[in-house]
């Protein structure tokens, strides 16, 4: 019995050491991969070939996002210019559809931007201050968009990058009632389309 029982604790000893044995080979291969440089390890001849200078994929997962982050940046800068761009209207004295100077050195402007972005069409929107008939100042707000379109056109944008609407006295930038309120309500206002 004795003997039995030896056996069994030999041959014990002898599966635990062969784990123990196998389980410390594998941890030294994990230690020794993880311990080479990156061009021992193959990434270094494997991803990159030579002088032909192809990159790794993490190399071009990092331009990637250097791409990405730089398109970002661009949209936000683009988006900003838009605002400002949008936010600016030209004016007009009353009962008139002329471009004043003022207005037309604001159309110069607008028509740089419009050329630096091609793909970027413009909405131009007519509006009238509170006195007179719905019908008159619709009619008015047409002739005061049609005349930045026809400036805008002068200097090189096309036509069909170019929409007009009439608010007429829809749309107030200023409800009161008084000269300055009317003043402001007399303008052209511009919508940027993508």
């Amino acid at each position: 019995m004795w003997k039995k029982v030896a056996t069994g604790t030999i041959t014990l000893a002898f599966v635990f050491s062969s784990m123990f044995w196998f389980a410390s080979c594998a941890k030294k291969q994990v230690d020794t991969y993880e311990s080479k440089p990156k061009t021992e390890m193959g990434e270094g001849s494997a991803g990159k070939e030579g002088a032909a200078g192809k990159t790794t994929s993490s190399e071009t997962i990092t331009e990637l996002t250097e791409a990405e982050r730089l398109a970002q940046v661009q949209e936000i800068e683009l988006a900003n210019k838009m605002e400002v761009f949008e936010s600016e209207s030209i004016y007009f004295e009353f009962d008139q559809s002329d471009l004043s100077s003022e207005a037309q050195a604001l159309l110069k402007k607008k028509a740089v931007f419009l050329e630096k972005y091609p793909s970027v069409s413009l909405l131009i929107a007519g509006n009238c201050d509170q006195r007179g008939t719905i019908e008159y100042n619709l009619a008015l707000g047409e002739r005061r968009a049609s005349a930045a379109k026809r400036f805008l056109m002068a200097l090189g944008i096309s036509e069909d990058r170019l929409k007009t609407i009439s608010y007429g006295k829809e749309r107030l930038a200023d409800p009161a009632n008084n000269p300055v309120a009317w003043s402001l309500n007399r303008r052209d206002s511009f919508k940027l389309l993508r």
